[in-house]
């Protein structure tokens, strides 16, 4: 769940509990929007970890040059950072 829609399930679910004032019977809407808020909530929540994890990597490049040939070698390399 991205950012974007753990945002507009908050505003859903505080829409139906602070700005409605709808009484059915076969259903309590307060209940559904606490349910909708708390869903955003943890949608943001999850939403955020991936986007750190995705930012945490370790670019490395190192340049030589081949003493047997006179060369330049570049040597590039991209991980993840194993403790995130």
């Amino acid at each position: 769940m991205s950012l974007g829609a753990g945002i507009v399930l908050f505003v859903i679910g505080a829409i139906l509990v602070f700005a409605t004032d709808i009484q059915l019977d076969f259903i309590n809407l307060d209940t559904v929007g606490y349910i909708l808020m708390i869903a955003g909530v943890v949608g943001v929540i999850l939403g955020l970890v991936v986007l750190m994890r995705r930012r945490s990597s370790v670019a490395t490049t190192r340049s030589a040059v081949d003493p047997v040939s006179g060369e330049r070698v570049t040597q590039s390399t991209s991980e993840r950072d194993p403790l995130v």
